[in-house]
């Protein structure tokens, strides 16, 4: 991880020794945090690994070899990944959120960390069967999965996960699978998204901003967000009751957040409830038809002015060396909207309800774009 150091400011100038000690302060914490993201990305890569070794691959027996239309660049993959970390430090030094350094990887989570660990890959075997039969919708048997609550989309086995959205098995492992994944970048990704929240709310008052977090999953980004900004009203949603419970689980520390279960295509807010909407990798996972829903659910409950923050996975020409990666993911895991997705249009959708997009920011393998809700 060596790569990830920045790259220490021009010298020859005059140095003052309070100068001075504030190099050595800023040297010390971007050594530490080097060494803490280099343990992470051997504890989950580790393990990436030795799940990849313990499944059958991306393709059946008896089926061509899968061969991207695009060639996958290799030094640029790593190229992104490192540019990752280098901003993600770059951000704790511009003050936008606290150090990460050693938030999941404190000795007193040791026992927790290995509990989940052993279960993430308990249920590889699980995964890679349902990988090779190429079913992703046993969870619709589940006795949780019932009809009139969930919509039929939703009652799938997404990444080919075991009960898919709906045990606490499953919320208790995901985030774990997720960095696995991405070999220990999952977190930093998402703080690409909250460097950009924490630049719409700089300078109010965060006891009078209200934010929802949409699709708010187990609140792993609602914690994240509240360590920045701990006086926010912070509010999240999910249509997952499992999910729901971990994520008040996650923020039971702030008495003013808030977390709900409800559709994000049928949100159960007033018009106009909120300053400032995020969203981080839902709308890979929705199909085509539902997202202009939630799009427009996003207009009527936002403010006007308010931002709206959609982070995801790239597309396709975001990072043109990238692409082949991209080809494979569908491949290996159960995405059923992800191949459309890549092609995926947000613009029309977003300015035929009144968003105007204003900047965009490459996240190692995310996409963190800021829309601007019309005033």
């Amino acid at each position: 991880m060596a790569q990830c150091g920045l790259d220490d400011a021009a010298s020859g100038a005059h140095v003052t020794p309070m100068g001075m000690l504030k190099n050595a302060m800023r040297n010390a914490g971007r050594a530490r945090y080097t060494a803490a993201q280099g343990l992470r990305a051997a504890w989950y890569g580790g393990q990436y690994a030795l799940a990849r070794r313990r499944s059958a691959g991306f393709n059946r027996p008896g089926e061509p070899v899968f061969k991207p239309e695009n060639k996958p660049d290799l030094k640029a993959l790593r190229a992104a990944y490192w540019a990752l970390f280098r901003h993600d430090r770059a951000n704790v030094e511009a003050g936008l959120y606290p150090d990460p350094v050693g938030r999941d990887m404190r000795l007193r989570d040791l026992p927790g960390s290995v509990r989940r660990a052993q279960a993430f890959l308990k249920d590889v075997a699980d995964v890679d069967r349902r990988r090779l039969d190429r079913n992703g919708v046993e969870v619709r048997t589940h006795e949780a999965a019932d009809p009139k609550r969930f919509p039929t989309y939703y009652r799938q086995n997404f990444h080919y996960q075991t009960d898919g959205w709906l045990s606490e098995d499953s919320a208790e492992i995901y985030d774990h699978q997720v960095e696995a994944l991405f070999t220990g970048a999952a977190d930093a990704m998402r703080r690409a998204a909250l460097a950009e929240l924490v630049r719409e709310v700089r300078g109010g008052d965060q006891r009078e901003t209200r934010v929802l977090d949409l699709a708010c999953g187990t609140g792993r980004f609602m914690a994240q967000t509240l360590r920045a900004l701990p006086k926010l009203q912070l509010t999240g949603v999910d249509l997952s009751p499992p999910y729901t419970e971990a994520a008040r689980s996650a923020v039971k520390r702030w008495p003013q957040a808030d977390v709900v279960e409800g559709m994000a295509e049928d949100l159960p807010f007033e018009d106009e409830s909120f300053d400032h909407l995020i969203s981080i990798y839902l709308f890979h996972e929705l199909p085509p038809r539902v997202r202009p829903k939630v799009i427009a659910e996003a207009a009527r409950v936002l403010k006007p002015g308010g931002a709206f923050i959609i982070a995801d996975s790239l597309q396709f020409g975001d990072e043109p060396g990238l692409d082949g990666f991209l080809e494979y993911f569908p491949e290996g895991f159960h995405e059923p909207y992800y191949k459309g997705y890549l092609k995926w249009a947000f613009d029309p959708h977003m300015n035929k309800v009144g968003f105007t997009g204003e900047r965009q920011k490459l996240a190692f393998l995310t996409k963190v774009r800021v829309w601007r809700k019309e005033g």
